[in-house]
């Protein structure tokens, strides 16, 4: 008999505003056919003034725990995955918890920006695995609107505010790839590309910062990454891109997913996109597309899903699950 991390409940939330590309165009020497030619991306959400990252996971968590249906303390540990915490410390986690009404357990943090959910994931999943957790709710959050420089144009743009969460609970399996749950995990980091995509500030260097991207190196390491990150997970317990139901990538750019889709000889019928409503929205895209493919009936029980990321750092992975 085997420990699995099984997939019992998914939700999200996204703030109330919602940016269309032309009000770019106010500001900016750009147009609402220049972004969604680069990048698929038609609108984002931004959080409202006072609405901090950790207000937005606690929704989110609230929608995954309601279609659980389960309670707060039914819940053994919380992992949050972010970069935009609301406060230097303590975690973003630990208020979730505490907003949640969470009396037991413990929560903590993951940082690695866009491959957070990955991360937070795989964290959970051995949390699981190990027998220190029975139920996890995992969480993506971010409000990356506070970290844009509104005079780039190549970055302000593309990203979105929102927050998206899973539940995983302990489930007996059989040890193969028949099994429900989180079937494998492969994380990766490279130091060396730190500059391609960085906030310039932080709290070493007493300032807040800004994010600084070089688009075309990050989309050039991202497609052959992601791919290959994907296929590792797959072979780790003899799959192929054949056994897959349903991509589900990081949102970024409608270019790189595309692009992954192509190196896995994948139809994009085979991949599930938000990025055009919701657009970057870094940790949280992986888990807002989760429940949403959920909730158009896309994703069902029994369906293998790949879900790979890449981010600053850099930093990528994929998991491997069926739902």
């Amino acid at each position: 008999m085997t420990t699995r991390a099984v997939v019992i409940g998914a939700g999200h939330y996204l703030p109330e505003r919602i940016v269309e590309n032309a009000e770019f165009e106010k500001t900016l020497d750009t147009t609402d056919e220049w972004i969604r030619a680069r990048s698929g991306i038609e609108r984002r959400h931004f959080a409202a003034e006072g609405q901090t990252t950790s207000d937005l996971a606690c929704r989110a968590a609230r929608n995954a725990l309601a279609d659980a249906g389960l309670e707060p303390d039914d819940i053994d540990a919380i992992v949050l995955a972010t970069s935009t915490a609301d406060l230097t410390f303590p975690s973003a986690a630990t208020m979730v918890q505490a907003q949640l009404g969470m009396t037991r357990g413990f929560a903590f943090d993951v940082q690695a920006v866009c491959a957070g959910f990955i991360y937070a994931l795989t964290n959970a999943n051995a949390l699981i695995v190990s027998g220190q957790a029975k139920r996890v709710l995992v969480i993506g959050a971010e409000t990356f609107s506070r970290i844009m420089d509104w005079t780039d144009r190549s970055t302000c743009v593309l990203f979105g505010d929102g927050a998206g969460a899973v539940v995983l609970e302990a489930r007996n399996g059989s040890g193969n790839n028949a099994d429900r749950g989180i079937l494998s995990t492969d994380l990766n980091s490279d130091g060396r590309y730190r500059d391609l995509l960085y906030v310039d500030g932080g709290v070493s260097t007493q300032s807040t910062g800004f994010l600084r991207m070089e688009g075309k190196e990050v989309f050039r390491h991202a497609v052959e990454k992601l791919a290959a990150t994907a296929t590792t997970a797959l072979d780790k317990i003899g799959m192929t891109s054949a056994d897959i139901d349903w991509v589900v990538p990081h949102q970024a750019n409608i270019r790189i997913i595309k692009g992954t889709a192509k190196k896995l000889d994948l139809p994009m019928e085979q991949v599930i996109v938000t990025v055009q409503d919701h657009g970057n929205t870094s940790a949280a895209s992986i888990p807002l597309a989760l429940s949403v493919g959920k909730q158009r009936g896309q994703i069902r029980e029994g369906d293998v899903l790949v879900t790979e990321a890449i981010g600053g750092g850099l930093a990528w992975g994929a998991v491997v699950l069926r739902w």
